[in-house]
């Protein structure tokens, strides 16, 4: 999802997002370090929406570890 489409999110959505990204970059760090994940780009394509997501809502002063 790129930085656009993430603007355009209710502050809810955004908080969803956050904790999807985050769900993925965990699950692929610990698909790295067991050496399971095969397509190792992913990682860094997770990190960056993970980044970009975080940045989105820093900018709208979302905490993102609260619930709405």
């Amino acid at each position: 999802m790129n930085a656009k489409e993430l603007r355009d999110l209710s502050d809810t959505e955004v908080r969803e997002q956050v904790k999807t990204a985050r769900r993925e970059v965990f699950g692929l760090r610990f698909q790295h370090a067991t050496g399971e994940l095969e397509n190792t780009a992913g990682l860094r394509n997770a990190k960056r929406d993970l980044a970009r997501v975080l940045t989105v809502a820093r900018q709208r002063g979302i905490d993102e570890n609260t619930k709405a």
